[in-house]
C-alpha cells in the first residue's frame, strides 16, 4: 500500500527518495510507541469484552489442576510478552536510524546469550513437568476405583452411549457386525453373552462423584469426543478404541445455579426473545445443560454433532438407567 501511494505522487523522484530521512525514523520510532500501546489497549479490551466466554468452572475431579497449569502457563506468556514488546517498541525509538550517528552492537557477547537461553530453558523445563505430572494423574484410566464404563460410539454425524448394564461390562463389538434390520445399530457381538445386558442411549448420563471409564469407537472417519465442561477430549480413531477416564463433581442442576452460567443464560435467551420477535428461527429459550461436541472437523454437518450430558445424583442415575431397554430385549422385540 505505501508503495501504490509513492508511485502515485506525482513529483519527480530525487536521487535520495528511497533514503529515510532523520524524520521518517523519528515518525517511524514514534509510531512504533503507538502500535505498542495499541497492541495493549487491544488486549485489554479483549479481556473486558469476551472474558464472559469462558468456560464456567470445571465440572470434573481433573479439572482444577487442568486450568491451574493452563493459568499459569498464560501469566508467563503475558509477562513476557509484556516485557519483550516494550523493549522491542521502545528499542525501535531510541534507537532509530540518524545521520552520522553508528549504533553500539556487539558481534558476540556470551553472558548476554546465557542469560536469555538459560531463562528460557527454566521456565520452559518446569512447564513440561509440571505439564507431564498433570497428564499422568489427567490419563489415570483404571478399573481399581469401580469405574462406571460407558462406550462413546461417533459416526457422521451424531453420537451414540453404551453402558455395560448390570455387570457393567461391555460386550464385544465390531463395525462389521452392524445389522440395521436387528436393530444391532453398533455391531454387538450377538454371541457375546456380556452383550446383552447393554443398554444402547442417544443421551449421557453420569452419576457425580463416581468415576467414568469412557471407551471411544468411530464407524467412520476421525472424531473427537470433547466435553469442555469437564475438560476432557480424546480422539475416536476408526479400527481402534481410545479411553479416557473423569469423575464429574458437579451435577447439572448444581452447574445451572452458578452465578456466571445464569448471566450467560440471561443474555443468550435475551438474544432469542429478539429473534423470535422478529420472527427468525432458533429463538426457543435455552437452558445450560452439559455437551458432548465433536472437535474434529469431520464433514459438512459436524458443527450439529452433539449429544446432551446429564450429571446426576446416584440415586437419580440408577432410576434412570433401570428404565432404560437392554440390547437383548431391544433385538428380541425386532424379531
Amino acid at each position: 500500500m505505501t508503495k501504490i501511494f509513492e508511485f502515485s505522487q506525482l513529483k519527480a523522484k530525487t536521487a535520495n527518495s528511497e533514503v529515510a530521512s532523520d524524520e521518517d525514523n523519528k515518525n517511524n520510532g514514534y509510531l512504533m510507541f503507538g502500535f505498542l500501546v495499541f497492541i495493549y489497549l487491544l488486549t485489554i479490551f479483549c479481556f473486558w469484552k469476551y472474558s464472559k466466554f469462558l468456560l464456567p468452572e470445571a465440572a470434573s475431579e481433573h479439572g482444577g489442576d487442568y486450568d491451574q497449569l493452563m493459568l499459569w502457563s498464560f501469566v508467563i506468556i503475558f509477562i513476557v510478552q509484556f516485557i519483550t514488546q516494550a523493549l522491542l517498541h521502545y528499542f525501535a525509538f531510541k534507537y532509530r536510524g540518524e545521520e552520522g550517528k553508528k549504533a553500539l552492537f556487539y558481534a558476540d557477547n556470551d553472558r548476554l546469550e546465557f542469560i536469555w537461553t538459560i531463562i528460557p530453558v527454566i521456565v520452559l523445563a518446569g512447564l513440561i513437568i509440571w505439564g507431564l505430572y498433570t497428564w499422568t494423574n489427567i490419563m489415570d484410566v483404571n478399573e481399581e476405583d469401580d469405574p462406571l464404563i460407558v462406550e462413546l460410539y461417533a459416526q457422521q454425524f451424531n453420537w451414540t452411549a453404551r453402558y455395560g448394564g448390570a455387570d457393567n461390562v461391555l460386550g464385544d463389538a465390531n463395525v462389521r457386525m452392524i445389522d440395521i434390520d436387528r436393530a444391532n445399530v453398533l455391531g454387538l457381538d450377538e454371541s457375546d453373552p456380556n452383550a446383552a445386558d447393554d443398554i444402547i442411549v442417544k443421551e449421557l448420563h453420569l452419576p457425580v462423584g463416581r468415576k467414568v471409564n469412557f471407551k471411544m469407537r468411530s464407524q467412520d472417519v476421525l472424531h473427537s469426543a470433547y466435553m469442555p465442561h469437564f475438560r476432557a477430549q480424546m480422539n475416536c480413531v476408526p479400527g481402534m478404541i481410545t479411553e479416557f477416564s473423569f469423575t464429574p463433581t458437579i451435577t447439572t442442576a448444581e452447574m445451572r445455579q452458578k452465578p456466571e452460567v445464569m448471566e450467560k443464560v440471561a443474555r443468550t435467551n435475551a438474544i432469542r426473545a429478539e429473534r423470535a420477535a422478529a420472527g427468525e428461527p432458533n429463538s426457543d429459550p435455552w437452558e445450560f445443560d452439559f455437551i458432548l461436541l465433536c472437535n474434529k472437523i469431520c464433514g459438512k454437518s459436524h458443527y450439529n454433532m452433539q449429544m446432551k450430558i446429564i450429571v446426576e445424583s446416584e440415586e437419580d442415575y440408577q432410576a434412570w438407567i433401570e428404565s432404560q431397554t437392554t440390547f437383548g430385549e431391544t433385538v428380541t422385540a425386532a424379531e
